[in-house]
């Protein structure tokens, strides 16, 4: 059970960010709705939620995610693998010392919270183009300490691990076909084309947001029990961004 998020607000540069979709400049009005109706939903969820003003040096700086890894009693503070994000952990950090013993991704090593997925005591680490293989053996060494196991996932055709994986309770994912091969002994959702944006998704406390616009899939996790919160996240698809992204949960 989660209790708190860290989220920052987009910056009026948000679109000046890195991306690799082709589709076109997200509207920054709209940006900050459904920003703000994420906000909403986490609060729906019973979540205390920080909100930290945008900084115009990082406009990928909402997705806060990507830089800390934040477990129950420790936080490792990544080391983003595009040099546009590197200084964004920085305010996390600062924000996270209040709550908990930080630990650090060191130079050469590089590693973005999208690429880690957590189920249980485990984590899952994509090794990806933004993580690579120091960030991934620096990350695995610390938990090792903590009392937590690790594996590596080679990603290949999306942007993080989490793009196109999610763990939603006990033994289910959902996930896009180049993943379903390492979860075969789990129940994997698998995503047909038109509906990969859905993988990434966020459960919390009992609650699952996902984005708005995939009635099927909806429909299938209802079916299963979940209650779902949807939430439009055009804005965000549009710079590679997604659900879980958008806060640090702990």
């Amino acid at each position: 059970m989660f209790s708190k998020a860290i989220v920052r607000k987009p910056g009026a540069n948000f679109s000046g960010g890195l991306t690799s979709s082709d589709l076109g400049k997200p509207n920054f009005q709209k940006t900050l709705e459904q920003h703000q109706a994420y906000i909403n939903a986490l609060t729906q969820c019973g979540i205390e939620v920080t909100i930290l003003e945008a900084d115009p040096k990082f406009p990928d700086g909402c997705f806060v995610e990507d830089v800390a890894v934040v477990t129950e009693e420790m936080a490792v503070i990544t080391r983003p693998g595009d040099i546009a994000r590197l200084g964004e952990q920085e305010k996390i950090a600062s924000q996270l010392f209040a709550h908990k013993k930080l630990e650090y991704i060191f130079e050469k090593g590089t590693l973005e919270g999208g690429d880690i997925m957590r189920v249980g005591n485990h984590f899952y680490i994509g090794r990806s183009k933004r993580t690579n293989a120091e960030g991934a053996k620096q990350l695995a060494e610390i938990l090792e300490k903590y009392g937590f196991s690790s594996s590596e996932i080679p990603v290949k055709n999306v942007l993080h691990l989490k793009t196109g994986i999610t763990h939603l309770k006990e033994d289910m994912f959902v996930a896009v076909p180049e993943f379903l091969p390492y979860f075969k002994n789990k129940r994997v959702i698998p995503l047909a084309i038109d509906e990969f944006y859905m993988a990434n998704c966020l459960y919390i406390n009992d609650q699952l947001l996902i984005p708005k616009g995939f009635s099927k899939m909806n429909l299938k996790l209802e079916n299963l029990g979940f209650k779902t919160i949807q939430i439009e996240m055009s804005e965000f698809e549009k710079m590679d961004g997604g659900l879980t992204c958008l806060s640090l949960l702990f």
